[in-house]
């Protein structure tokens, strides 16, 4: 008899629906599983065996192949065991086949027929219910997860046999539920810090406000203990609340990675902050069997490089290509995926090795050491941030005075306005945030009057800047803009972006 099942796999960040067949003929007893499988499916068969043994279900002696189609997309992981299992039940008559019709099933077989948790049951779900599937069982632990997708019930099984009963009679069982909306209240409650704690650095705040309101790449340089670590782990609590569907879009990531941690979905903006000893691949992804990497878990968050010249330096250069694409591909023989990597990218740095270059009282690296320390970083890198500033130490006086300073609260609402500014401009392009405008929308979006264009002619030459340089410095004058509800982007704007780049000229 002939049965089949759906499941998923994961291709990129998206699921691919994967048709499970099982056929169980006479002759010579045997269980064979095709459709190019790496070796973790095709153990499933030992697992599948054993679990149906250990889950009370004794099947006579029998031909039995399955087959997962479609067969040139290689298969992986081990969310088939419980749909083979399944199948096979069908073909045998323990299940009724039309069950199986409009129903997807993904989990992995213990020996004793329990259900395990698995990885990347949210893309799975989400792409059955775009099929337009009505059910789908998963493992009862990431029931939740599963639950987030609306339009389609979800079904948690914690065994082999649960699994059967639910295939049998979905009346019985109650589809799992979440309530989104108090997800993401229970995480409005303020976090541990605020900016309201940092004393002075009214300029580096000045300018993290600029980038987080466009979206900006950022580098600090300073001294130590000047605050930049500080300064960026604050940055995400002035960044607008999520919305479901960015949710929707981390969570995704998150859930491939295995990083949800008993979490429905992902509610805050990611902050990842690798240290320098990280790997290209753990930086941008990839692997043997390939998993999105530091950049892409960073997705609408922000990506903390501290000691940004002490990361290796073919770590650092494969960033270029993601910082421009705002997304990842990875290529293997069989197949390409695409991980998104649209986030903030924030770096700290000291100017020399000791930290306290130019201040020739307190440095004692000499010029060619400082040369060949800041020269770690390739000018080509240093063209993908849009933003340089500079963190001062703080003094004594400073740090005493009981000047209220100002919250993470009051810099978020005027980020939030400007984000709306450019929601409503862009809501016919298929862009978010001005960092993402490319030199054709820069021509229609910045446009400059003629004070503006001979002061960024003068800028230009003075600084000897490259193109990529002129269209950040418009991108950021265009934020600036915004954040002073400017529809023209005036000279006033147009001096304090050419001023984040005068850091570069000066170290570099």
């Amino acid at each position: 008899m002939f049965s089949k099942a759906y499941s998923a796999t994961i291709h990129g960040i998206e699921g691919l629906i994967v048709s499970v067949e099982a056929d169980v003929s006479d002759g010579l007893p045997l269980f064979d599983m095709v459709g190019l499988l790496n070796s973790e499916v095709r153990e499933a068969r030992e697992r599948v065996r054993i679990a149906l043994k250990n889950s009370g279900f004794m099947l006579p002696a029998k031909r039995i192949t399955v087959n997962l189609s479609p067969a040139d997309i290689r298969k992986e992981g081990t969310v088939f065991d419980l749909p083979v299992a399944v199948a096979i039940l069908t073909a045998f008559g323990h299940v009724p086949e039309e069950s199986l019709g409009n129903t997807l099933i993904i989990g992995e077989l213990s020996l004793n027929g329990n259900v395990k948790k698995v990885n990347g049951v949210l893309p799975f779900v989400y792409s059955a219910k775009q099929q337009g599937f009505t059910r789908c069982i998963v493992p009862k632990e990431n029931a939740k997860e599963g639950a987030v997708v609306q339009g389609i019930k979800t079904y948690g099984a914690g065994t082999l046999r649960e699994a059967v009963e639910i295939l049998k009679d979905f009346d019985a069982f109650e589809p799992e539920t979440v309530d989104i909306g108090q997800l993401f209240e229970n995480d409005l409650e303020e976090t541990d810090v605020d900016f309201s704690e940092v004393v002075g650095q009214h300029a580096v705040k000045r300018a993290i406000e600029v980038a987080v309101s466009g979206m900006h790449n950022i580098l600090m340089i300073g001294p130590p203990g000047s605050g930049k670590t500080m300064l960026a782990k604050r940055i995400p609590t002035v960044m607008p609340r999520l919305s479901f569907e960015e949710s929707m879009e981390i969570s995704k990531i998150y859930s491939i990675a295995g990083l949800l941690n008993n979490r429905a979905i992902i509610t805050k903006r990611p902050f990842r902050a690798p240290h320098h000893t990280i790997t290209s691949t753990a930086l941008v992804g990839g692997g043997t069997i390939p998993k999105p990497g530091e950049i892409s878990l960073a997705h609408l968050g922000v990506l903390y490089l501290d000691e940004f010249p002490e990361f290796q330096k073919n770590t650092i250069e494969v960033l270029r290509q993601p910082l421009e694409e705002r997304s990842v591909t990875i290529s293997r023989l069989n197949a390409s995926f695409r991980y998104p990597a649209s986030c903030m990218v924030v770096a700290s740095m000291n100017p020399c090795m000791c930290g306290y270059y130019p201040d020739r009282n307190k440095c004692s690296c000499s010029d060619i050491m400082v040369k060949r320390y800041l020269g770690k970083i390739s000018k080509p890198m240093l063209d993908r941030f849009d933003i340089f500033i500079e963190t001062m130490n703080i003094d004594f006086k400073e740090l005493q005075a009981k000047s209220k300073e100002e919250s993470s609260a009051a810099i978020r609402e005027r980020i939030y306005k400007a984000h709306k500014i450019q929601a409503e401009r862009y809501k016919n392009c298929n862009i978010r945030y001005n960092s993402q405008l490319t030199p054709k929308t820069i021509k229609k979006f910045c446009r400059l009057e003629a004070e503006e264009q001979a002061l960024l002619e003068k800028a230009f030459i003075k600084m000897n800047l490259s193109a990529r340089a002129y269209h950040r410095i418009l991108k950021v004058a265009r934020t600036i803009a915004d954040l002073d509800d400017s529809e023209r982007i005036t000279s006033k704007h147009l001096s304090e972006a050419i001023c984040y780049r005068s850091l570069d000229d000066k170290y570099w």
